[in-house]
């Protein structure tokens, strides 16, 4: 199969958890024999065009000469996509399947499937409402209604765990037979490299006597952070000699870093920033627990990263992780939003190494069993083969059909139209789809 992804980050442009899942599910595909091509986003000093792992990347300049707002942008970098697209259309590559992830690369993903009468299949990692738990202004209700729309002319919509299934059932209306549910992964092997003097490494963290409580992610209110650092006296209260470090950035950076401050805590919390692999995978080894408090988390990658990392993990009893963590059995769960139970289930496991040991046994052999890219791969690619033996009979608007909010479909309409005429005034010996 010739696949076509989009989307808006690729390593080393690293924003969340979306670039490391579209990288190793490429990569993971490519290696059974696909031909993978992924057009994203550019980042300083990076290369036009290039081939990773047998995935050929393909990245479009974001840069604008006037000063853009973020729908912007957005709206430009898919004016780019399907350029791209183009392009490698005229030079012979001419796809199977378009597979978009995320609202992003929603507006050039529906025209590469009008415009080129190809099958497209959307991913959907997480929505706007539940990021927000509602939507609470126009931009959060455009990104809702962009996100709606790649489900409706998507083949098929692909989501991470069964919480994101019922999510877009209850929110988008989108029909059972048309989702998908398929589990992200981890390479298990990407986290034993870490750095060569790790007692050293260590020491430029916590003093050798410490405790140390890791934490990775994007620092947006959904991952909880502010959770954690309420939980941080709790749990100094009990075991004083436990250092706390916070890697990643995000908008809540400051705000975040000055509520330690303003809590006395800025000697036991470190904000590390954003951190390279190397370094992540070396805080993962030295760390005695790895936790992530989230408020909304649709699958949860990080979890399994930890588990991986064989580090054991403490997280939020909600969305993707309730579905990969058994209390007691392969790590530990807490109350959402509850400081009082995350600092219990911290201390739990700090106090106690012979069930450390025992959480992170199970957790590792589950990544090992379950979680696998290469497993994952080959789910996407019976869902992709499945598109394409109905593609011949479906024009796309029969699945579309079975949808019920069509005022939706008809605010956008105007815009899809418009967009599918640059394809069509843009190639040849292809038509243009039928009016309804």
């Amino acid at each position: 199969m010739k696949i076509l992804v989009l989307s808006w980050e690729y390593p080393p442009k690293v924003i969340g958890g979306l670039a490391r899942a579209v990288a190793d599910l490429s990569e993971a595909m490519a290696a059974n024999g696909h031909d993978i091509c992924v057009i994203s986003s550019d980042y300083p000093e990076g290369k036009n065009s290039e081939i990773r792992e047998k995935v050929r990347i393909e990245r479009v300049n974001t840069a604008h000469p006037q000063p853009l707002n973020f729908l912007d942008s957005v709206f430009y970098f898919n004016y780019q996509v399907i350029e791209r697209a183009l392009q490698l259309w005229n030079s012979g590559w001419h796809w199977d399947v378009v597979h978009a992830h995320d609202w992003l690369v929603g507006h050039a993903a529906k025209v590469l499937k009008h415009g080129f009468q190809r099958p497209m299949v959307a991913t959907i990692h997480a929505t706007e409402w539940g990021r927000n738990n509602g939507l609470h202004n126009d931009l959060q209700r455009h990104i809702s209604d962009v996100e709606w729309w790649l489900t409706y002319e998507a083949y098929a919509v692909i989501c991470c765990s069964y919480y994101m299934c019922s999510e877009l059932q209850r929110i988008f209306q989108v029909p059972q037979d048309k989702i998908f549910v398929i589990p992200n992964g981890v390479k298990a092997d990407k986290f034993t490299s870490v750095v060569s003097d790790l007692a050293s490494f260590r020491n430029n963290y916590a003093a050798p006597e410490e405790k140390i409580v890791f934490f990775i992610g994007r620092l947006v209110h959904e991952k909880g952070v502010q959770v954690l650092l309420d939980a941080v006296p709790k749990v100094l209260s009990r075991i004083p000699n436990t250092k706390f470090i916070i890697a990643g950035k995000g908008p809540n950076e400051k705000e975040l870093q000055h509520r330690a401050a303003a809590m006395g805590l800025a000697d036991r919390v470190m904000f590390a920033g954003f951190v390279d692999d190397l370094t992540r995978n070396s805080l993962y080894r030295i760390a005695d627990a790895a936790v992530f408090p989230s408020l909304y988390e649709p699958f949860g990658i990080v979890c399994l990263e930890g588990m991986a990392a064989e580090t054991p993990v403490v997280v939020s009893d909600i969305g993707g992780f309730a579905e990969i963590i058994q209390h007691g059995k392969n790590g530990l769960t807490t109350y959402v939003g509850n400081s009082q139970s995350l600092a219990d289930n911290i201390v739990a496991i700090l106090e106690a190494p012979a069930l450390a040991q025992k959480l992170r046994d199970q957790a590792y052999e589950d990544v090992i069993t379950k979680y696998q890219w290469s497993q994952i791969a080959v789910q996407t690619e019976e869902v992709f083969r499945r598109i394409l033996g109905q593609s011949e009979s479906l024009d796309g608007r029969d699945l579309n059909s079975r949808m019920t909010n069509l005022i939706r479909y008809d605010r956008y309409q105007q815009t899809g139209d418009y967009l599918d005429q640059i394809i069509v005034e843009s190639r040849h010996g292809i038509p243009r789809r039928n009016e309804e």
